[in-house]
């Protein structure tokens, strides 16, 4: 959907009934549709947008560095901003700053502070909770890179646990105020490294250690790998993680109780930079490249990004292969969005960050495209019922093809691979002769797996020449076209009931193999297809002709 844009990079965002907050490093936004420099109006690292339009609200804080997470009040009447600045509208504002959500102003009678540079922060009715790579808040030493304010003034709270070995990425608050969970690159929390590698729960007090059993199966931390972000309902956390080169075991998303069991895991590789529970779904933004361990996308060569992606809240499967086969898995959603890297960080990254609601997902980060549409730094994407549902089905004329071929006197054999829609996983299909349709047929399908369709036209007559195209519609009536192909009915033979039958089970390869010379027939080509039912025989390397062989004859 149409967006407001920015001309840098987005670390976090948080939504607030009608208004989405975008944190991070830019000095300007623009309109939807803006070229970069065009149209554009001052932004200092911090903005809001209109969740339900798109556009660019009035409000516009200045902030004198970047801000790297937010975080709202339960009540949804504070915004807590963190990151690397140290004024605020030109008032001292050390690296962690509220603001009512209402008016935009800054709560001047919270004064929370650190002495270094702060990366996570969550809060509850009466404490914000903070992480970083700081070692004091308001002269109060927290060596161990966490502290605690009271949510009325911003004073210190005796909450401090210890991380150790790196520093805290995100944290989440318990709804029942029982405990935090902290994730980061860290090596250790208050000691210990099992749970406390890369994450861990501590409680709301004094941040002492509480049971976290996930930490002890995803283990991802160290210099090059994190538990990079975190999100929570009320039965559970959801965690998204990295790993580059070594230090953890999963690149993908996790999913634990409160308690601290695991729930589901999602082991896709590729990194998994922000993870966000929206409705009944579980959406992650980073770069994965191989879902196949959860029965999606396989690895391609070359290597293709998927940089936003969905997975169900419930887990029905089970993970085949790898460090964590065995263990519970979610079902990947049909939601497919082409979003670029971008190059503002230099880390050629797209999106950093996903969050949403019942209606709306937004993501944010670096990218400059978003499925072939200029658009920087900020997307929106809607519910069915809300969006408005032009994206269609990707191949047609000279990328997808249709082939026409006789087996029989008066019989023409139409085949084409199915089509596949970013939104939308069943499609139907129309078959027209000569402008007239004569067939049609739905089935699913994605951009990895395109299962070849069959239909033959039958009752022509012998010698004649006809017209072909099919044409894929998606539920919302987005068509696409193949190209008009010609196919000439043979004058003799037969199709048997037999070679009818091969060919209505979508066959992507037909040989007859029925040669009266007795040659053999040496095929090596790749097998399409193969969850294929039915009358389906793979023939390879026979020898046919008038033998026993004969009646290997099928489809491949």
């Amino acid at each position: 959907l149409p967006t407001a844009q920015i001309d840098g990079v987005v670390w976090d965002q948080v939504l607030v009934g009608n208004t989405v907050f975008a944190g991070g490093s830019f000095t300007t936004a623009r309109p939807a549709g803006a070229d970069a420099g065009s149209g554009t109006v001052a932004r200092s690292n911090l903005l809001s947008y209109n969740l339900t339009t798109g556009a660019l609200t009035s409000w516009a804080p200045t902030l004198n560095g970047q801000v790297r997470a937010l975080d709202v009040s339960p009540d949804g009447n504070r915004l807590y901003a963190v990151g690397q600045f140290t004024l605020v509208n030109g008032v001292a504002r050390n690296r962690i700053v509220a603001f009512d959500t209402a008016t935009g102003a800054v709560v001047s009678g919270f004064k929370a502070s650190a002495n270094g540079q702060v990366f996570a922060v969550t809060a509850s009715a009466s404490a914000v909770y903070f992480g970083g790579q700081f070692t004091a808040t308001l002269g109060v030493q927290r060596p161990g890179g966490a502290a605690a304010a009271s949510a009325s003034n911003g004073s210190v709270l005796p909450w401090a646990p210890t991380l150790s070995g790196g520093r805290a990425f995100a944290m989440e608050v318990a709804p029942d105020n029982s405990k935090v969970v902290i994730a980061g690159n860290f090596t250790a929390v208050n000691g210990s490294g099992n749970p406390g590698y890369g994450m861990g729960a501590v409680d709301t007090v004094g941040g002492a250690s509480a049971p976290w059993a996930v930490g002890s199966l995803v283990r991802v931390a160290g210099p090059d790998a994190a538990v990079y972000n975190l999100d929570s309902d009320a039965q559970s956390v959801y965690g998204s993680t990295y790993t580059f080169g070594g230090g953890g075991n999963l690149e993908g998303a996790f999913k634990a109780s409160w308690a601290g069991n695991l729930e589901w895991i999602d082991d896709c590789r590729g990194d998994s930079y922000s993870i966000a529970v929206a409705g009944s779904a579980v959406y992650v933004a980073g770069h994965p490249h191989d879902c196949s361990r959860v029965g999606d996308f396989p690895q391609t060569e070359p290597w293709t990004w998927y940089r936003g992606i969905a997975f169900s809240k419930t887990a029905p499967k089970t993970i085949q292969t790898g460090t964590f086969a065995g263990r519970p898995a979610p079902t990947m959603l049909h939601f497919y969005p082409t979003i670029n890297a971008g190059t503002f960080t230099g880390q050629g990254q797209g999106p950093w960050s996903v969050a949403g609601n019942t209606d709306y997902v937004v993501f944010a980060g670096e990218f400059t495209e978003v499925n072939g549409v200029r658009q920087q730094g900020l997307a929106r994407f809607a519910t069915k019922g809300l969006a408005p549902n032009d994206d269609g089905p990707r191949s047609f004329a000279n990328s997808w093809s249709l082939d026409a071929t006789s087996y029989g006197s008066g019989t023409i054999r139409l085949s084409w691979p199915s089509n596949h829609d970013r939104d939308n996983q069943q499609l139907t299909y129309r078959v027209t002769r000569d402008g007239t349709v004569i067939h049609t047929v739905s089935a699913p399908s994605s951009f990895w797996d395109r299962p070849t369709l069959t239909y033959v036209d039958s009752g022509l007559t012998p010698g004649a020449t006809y017209s072909y195209r099919v044409s894929a519609t998606d539920p919302w009536g987005n068509i696409a076209n193949s190209n008009t192909v010609s196919g000439t009915a043979n004058s003799s033979g037969v199709l048997s009931s037999y070679a009818r039958t091969v060919l209505a089970d979508n066959p992507t390869y037909y040989f007859r193999l029925g040669e009266p010379s007795g040659s053999a027939v040496n095929w090596a080509g790749p097998v399409a297809n193969t969850t294929q039912t039915g009358a389906v025989t793979q023939v390879v390397n026979a020898t046919v002709g008038s033998g026993a062989s004969r009646n290997q004859a099928g489809a491949i």
